[in-house]
């Protein structure tokens, strides 16, 4: 007899593989012979599913043997099989070769078995002598193959406290039996006039081909507090009925909804991107950081591969060690994220309002709306700033010397570079200082005080600002871009945030965080992230650039939020599309008591008249 040792021989499934496999398989440096040939063959061709080419190398097989081997295959939900090949024993009639088997199971992970296969030479060809040990060395003749699996419960995303922001409660799913239908449109009236359920959405739904007459067909998903409120509306109707279910809930119904995300059944999209520790009906992330963070809010599954006997005994062949999941601590204040949320009550319009600590950049509050759309505004929404750029702009004229009682003119028309700059509704203040200019956004005394500036020094003051610089906030955020003007006009575009710029509330909140702490801090929302980029404002711009946010509010286009004690920051309009006049943006920005916060309305008209209101009530509401 002679002995071989091959280890680390990987077979796989492609024929890359395999041909790499047969170039590399030797015997004491000798090209492979013998038992290796078939060995080799065989593994691959189990590496591949192809059943069929396994059992025509198999000598005598036994009754129903591709069904055995399919069997185990799904009994143990079997996603992929690879193989190593290990020692080789062979005479001249007869050799065996072990093996090592990893599987992975759906949901659970990767299995591992070391088994080996016998064979047999007849003819001049070697065969395989199967028996249902060659699957593990424990399997009989009869025996079944089975698992078990569990998932440990779902870890909290907690806020900045460390307190759970996320935990398990009750739910009611709201929803129709349609045999029990009498009448669709009384049905559609009660939903939308209780619920806001769209009457074409109900018309879908009830109209999918997988809908079945005598089942019932969830709608709606709502919290106990609200089914008490429409129960009384919707139980009379004809076909209405509910259900009690088991789910995720956060403090308040949409509170954070977009940043702290939902979870629900797995599709099968993410069933791919996840890998093989899901399967279909777990419980995932669907959006915001309950998607971005699954693995570690999941953890990972425990169960067992068992073995059963005719006769009723169960061997335990591998068990996998589940870890719970880990907790998420994310930088968000209830206090002040339920003051944004009670900020854009009311707000028809699509909107978006952040707030970030001044001193450190953490993220207090995000709060997107409409809350049915999936984007979320606050964080990945780009849009041009408009005048709350002009806290930049102001910044790089007080470096240049300036000061806020510095003279400035403020024409109702400026042109430059053959474009005109008009105010809004036709402002003009004449020759004026830089403070009123400032406080009442005026587009022209802007346009021509960057025209004196030098050539990159209002993009170095936006650097400063963090446009163009890359962080990772927790969840994706593009951030701000300044593009380097190209010629001058673009430069007075730029410089009351127009033209090329662009910006998401998110940052233009930690702008106005900026501006009250002297320093800006890339904003972060895990408090793992909080060591990110920051750069300083230039020396002797603080307190000056404070007193022209505060002037804002006091006397300016804010005024309409002058009763908040301690407010500043700078409205914003900004127009973007097309059309004539062009639609509009509405912003502000601002700060108060180590807040920095933003409030965007898309195509929301006036900053002054449309955000400036949210902004107050906000503001007094922390």
């Amino acid at each position: 007899m002679r002995r071989v040792s091959r280890r680390g021989l990987r077979v796989g499934v492609s024929v890359a593989a395999a041909l790499f496999l047969a170039a590399c398989v030797t015997v004491r440096g000798r090209p492979a012979e013998g038992p290796l040939d078939a060995v080799q063959a065989y593994l691959q061709a189990w590496a591949g599913g192809d059943l069929a080419t396994m059992e025509r190398m198999v000598a005598e097989p036994p009754p129903h043997f591709a069904a055995q081997h399919q069997r185990f295959r799904d009994d143990l939900r079997i996603v992929t099989s690879r193989f190593e090949l290990g020692r080789v024993e062979h005479e001249a009639e007869s050799a065996v070769v072990t093996f090592r088997a990893l599987h992975v199971l759906r949901g659970l992970g990767e299995w591992e078995v070391n088994s080996a296969l016998h064979l047999v030479r007849r003819e001049g060809r070697w065969w395989v002598r199967w028996t249902p040990a060659v699957l593990h060395p424990e399997a009989r003749e009869g025996d079944r193959f089975s698992r078990t699996r569990t998932r440990l419960e779902r870890a909290a995303i907690l806020d900045g406290d460390g307190v759970p922001l996320t935990r398990q409660g009750e739910v009611i799913t709201i929803g129709v039996e349609p045999r029990r239908i009498q009448n669709r449109a009384a049905v559609a009236s009660a939903l939308q006039a209780q619920l806001g359920v769209d009457p074409a959405r109900l018309e879908k739904v009830l109209n999918a081909p997988s809908v079945s007459p005598e089942h019932f067909v969830p709608i709606i998903d709502v919290r106990l507090e609200r089914y008490q409120q429409v129960r009384p509306a919707l139980a009379p109707v004809p076909g209405i009925f509910f259900r009690r279910k088991s789910a995720r809930l956060t403090p308040a119904g949409g509170f954070a909804a977009h940043t702290l995300g939902r979870v629900g059944d797995v599709t099968a999209e993410l069933l791919t991107q996840l890998g093989p520790l899901y399967q279909p009906g777990d419980i995932v992330g669907l959006s915001g950081l309950e998607l971005a963070y699954e693995p570690q809010l999941a953890g990972s599954p425990s169960g067992e591969v068992r073995l059963t006997r005719p006769s009723g005994e169960v061997r335990v062949l591998g068990r996998f060690e589940g870890t719970p999941g880990t907790p998420l601590h994310t930088t968000l204040r209830p206090e002040v994220q339920s003051a944004a949320e009670a900020a854009l009550e009311g707000v028809t319009q699509p909107a978006a309002l952040v707030a970030v600590d001044t001193g450190t950049g953490a993220i207090l509050a995000v709060a997107s709306r409409p809350l049915e759309q999936p984007l979320n505004r606050a964080l990945t929404g780009r849009y041009p700033p408009g005048s709350t750029f002009k806290v930049i702009t102001a910044e790089a004229l007080l470096t240049g010397g300036m000061r806020p009682n510095s003279p400035a003119s403020c024409p109702a028309v400026a042109t430059v570079g053959g474009k005109s700059f008009r105010n809004f509704e036709g402002e003009e203040f004449g020759n004026t200082r830089l403070r009123v200019a400032f406080a009442h956004s005026c587009n022209t005394a802007f346009v021509l005080l960057a025209a004196g500036l030098a050539p990159d020094a209002l993009g170095a003051a936006a650097r400063r600002f963090g446009f163009d610089v890359e962080y990772y906030p927790g969840l994706p955020s593009p951030g701000a871009s300044f593009p380097a003007p190209r010629d001058e006009t673009e430069k007075a575009a730029a410089a009351i945030g127009q033209g090329r710029v662009l910006a998401t509330p998110l940052h233009m909140a930690s702008v106005a965080a900026a501006a009250e702490s002297g320093r800006w801090r890339a904003p972060y929302l895990l408090a793992e992230l909080e060591d990110g980029p920051r750069a300083s404002l230039a020396a002797g711009t603080r307190t000056p650039l404070l007193a022209l946010m505060r002037a804002v509010v006091t006397e300016g286009s804010g005024k309409a939020a002058a009763g908040v004690a301690g407010l500043a920051g700078k409205t914003g309009t900004a127009e973007f599309g097309s059309g004539t006049p062009l639609p509009t943006h509405a912003w502000f920005i601002g700060f108060r008591n180590g807040i920095g916060f933003a409030v965007l309305v898309e195509g929301g008209g006036v900053g002054g008249r449309v955000a400036v209101p949210i902004a107050a009530k906000f503001a007094a509401g922390l």
